[in-house]
């Protein structure tokens, strides 16, 4: 029992000389050291207004009123830091003993502004550093230093802060709820930085550790530790860095919704292509410099069911410049018809032009082609959509102050291979173009693919130039001019025998063999002109010239099947006009533009021979019986147009 009233009675007197020496507690003294620790790492002004009074809650120590930090000579008329009030904790055991350490330093509903100007300077690289930050100062007033009562900062926190961070030449970014930990308790160790910001509406964590802040505080490079929690993943950076901003490590992101995770950053909104998301994984060796030069290697990234990797460099300016080579598996994009067929009835819904009405008329935003330059390859396995696959694929983009050309090095496409450029010039007006090389295209796998019919089987090769001006669809397909050519080997027309419909039979089923076929064009105005379309078979050959109106969407073309045997080997045409808007074009047999193909020098004067002994050939050909009192020419007109039409309808695949 004596024992225990001996440690009750110690107790009791360690908390009267506890009681005591904290009454007694230098406030001043406390916030005068406080000040010269903190000027003597900034190099700046601190200035303390208002009573200090004791504080014992959140912290053992001082309480402070309003105070300011001052802000680099550069950096304007607005402090580095307000806030309304510091608490300055101390070490309880070292105040025993007479020594005052500040533990820790709590600002109060802080704003802290943090600005860059050009040449990379930054109101956070201080320009003052004092090496005898961290010396011991007596508890007694005008003592000298000494290394028995060393002060150390254990804590530093910033809660409800506003952080304002304002780039040269840029508007400022503002950050609410920030609340930030510092804890350093060692000058000469590490340090761990912890709290949350929130940028819009959703908290995000941040968690760093510094292996050497005192280096890093000086400027020099130092092992940094950043982890960053986002509403829907984390991005973790370890390496190198220093307090201007340069750094150089490996980069790991993970985003189960890489859109929520950059709308709680602040920033605009990532619009992925169609099926590339939206979880994102992306890890990478990093470096960025003052310079604005960001380089990235070893990139590894997975987007949706994609893969993407290679290298990326970047210098920042008004106009970042990107060079990048990547590559790639097989990339697929398996929402994007869907899509593009949603987007295309919204079209035609919304604006003339639409669907029913011709091409769309709503004005193409292109400023895209602006907000970079650069160059960037590509090199994939393929590239796969609901309608359409593509083989192996080399490209190359190349971005120059608003005008963009898609290099096709080598693109593997319907069994054949493409090659040329596309190009989209924003300058001045929208304008695009581009000059296109086709080889051993397999035209059924083509009309498989895109047209959802089989009509003609074989190998076609051909050449596209094209250029086309205007602010929508519409005034660019009204605009179009270049010139191409189209050819094609032997092939099959299936579904279609033109032997047995030269003899007036029906054609359905069977095929017909034709030996080559070919044609030129020129365009201009949105419209495509032909003259020498040519269509080789055993038998028979078929010539074909019009206009095709791209930018009306209507056709004007003559197709003339010839009977190379027919007449003693002297050949008989059968000229077929196909007029009108492409959804309902009227097809018919021009049978005055047959009798003069198939009439000799002498027209004039055996015209109605001719023409009577071609309606009596047709009569019995297409087996027509011809009333007394009917018009024959009318008879057979009206019967060639119902075969052609249906036998034509057949070959396009509307039957």
């Amino acid at each position: 029992m004596r024992w225990m009233f001996r440690i009750a009675g110690a107790l009791v007197i360690a908390a009267v000389i506890g009681v005591v020496a904290l009454l007694m507690l230098p406030h001043d003294r406390i916030v005068g050291i406080a000040t010269e620790q903190i000027e003597a790492r900034t190099g700046r002004d601190l200035s303390v207004s208002g009573d200090v009074s004791l504080s014992f809650w959140p912290v053992l120590g001082v309480k402070t009123g309003p105070v300011t930090l001052g802000n680099a000579e550069w950096a304007g008329t607005e402090p580095m830091l307000t806030a309304s009030g510091l608490s300055i904790g101390v070490s309880a055991v070292e105040l025993l003993t007479g020594s005052v350490r500040v533990t820790g330093i709590v600002a109060e509903d802080p704003v802290l502004r943090l600005q860059t100007a050009s040449g990379g300077r930054a109101n956070w690289v201080f320009d003052t550093v004092s090496a005898d930050a961290t010396a011991t100062v007596s508890g007694d007033t005008g003592a000298s230093q000494s290394t028995d009562r060393a002060i150390a900062l254990d804590l530093l926190e910033l809660r409800n802060g506003t952080l304002i961070y304002s780039e040269a030449d840029a508007a400022p970014i503002t950050l609410f709820g920030v609340d930030l930990e510092l804890k350093w308790p060692d000058p000469d160790g590490p340090a761990a930085l912890t709290g949350t910001v929130t940028p819009v509406s959703a908290p995000i964590g941040i968690n760093a550790e510094f292996t050497h802040p005192t280096a890093l505080i000086d400027g020099a490079v130092s092992p940094v530790a950043l982890q960053v929690k986002l509403p829907s993943g984390t991005m973790d950076f370890n390496g190198r860095a220093n307090i201007a901003g340069e750094l150089a490590g490996r980069l790991n992101l993970i985003s189960k919704d890489i859109d929520k995770s950059t709308s709680a950053l602040g920033l605009s909104s990532i619009e992925l292509p169609a099926g590339w998301g939206p979880a994102v994984a992306l890890t990478a060796e990093v470096t960025y410099t003052t310079d604005g030069r960001l380089s990235v290697r070893e990139m590894r990234s997975e987007l949706g069911e994609n893969r993407l990797n290679g290298v990326v460099d970047v210098v920042l300016g008004d106009v970042p410049q990107v060079t990048a080579k990547l590559s790639a598996g097989l990339l697929t994009f398996p929402a994007a018809a869907a899509a593009s067929s949603a987007g295309a009835s919204s079209a035609s819904s919304a604006a003339p032009g639409g669907a029913g009405d011709g091409w769309s008329r709503t004005p193409i935003d292109a400023s895209a082609l602006g907000l970079v330059n650069g160059s960037i390859r590509l090199s994939a396995e393929g590239i796969q959509t609901p309608d359409l696959t593509v083989g192996q694929v080399q490209l190359r983009l190349e971005v120059d102050r608003s005008r963009g050309v898609l290099h096709l090095e080598d693109v593997a496409v319907f069994n054949g291979r493409l090659t040329g450029q596309l190009v989209a010039n924003n300058r001045s007006g929208l304008s695009v173009g581009g000059a296109l090389t086709a080889a051993d295209i397999d035209i059924l796998q083509v009309q498989r693919d895109l047209l959802g019919m089989e009509r003609v089987e074989g190998k076609a090769a051909g050449e596209l130039e094209f250029l086309g001006v205007g602010q929508s669809v519409d005034a660019i397909m009204r605009s179009l001019s270049g010139k191409g050519g189209l050819r094609v080997g032997r092939g099959v027309i299936l579904g279609l025998d033109l032997d047995r419909l030269m003899r007036g039979d029906a054609a359905s089923g069977g095929t017909t063999v034709f030996d080559s076929l070919g044609a030129s064009f020129t365009m201009r105005e949105g419209n495509v002109f032909n003259e020498d379309l040519l269509l080789q078979l055993s038998n028979y050959r078929a010539d074909g010239n019009g206009r095709i109106g791209l930018g009306a969407r209507d056709i004007d073309y003559t197709f003339t099947p010839i009977a190379l045997r027919a007449r003693s080997g002297q050949g008989i045409s059968l000229p077929i006009r196909i007029k009108g808007p492409w959804g309902a074009p009227r097809i018919w047999p021009d049978l005055e533009a047959a009798a003069k193909a198939n009439a000799d020098a002498q027209l004039d004067e055996i015209e109605e021979e001719a023409k009577a002994k071609l309606q009596q050939k047709l009569a019995e050909e297409l087996d027509v019986q011809i009333e007394e009192g009917q018009d024959a020419e009318e008879v057979l007109k009206d019967r060639l147009e119902d075969e052609a039409k249906n036998q034509l309808l057949k070959l396009l695949g509307r039957n």
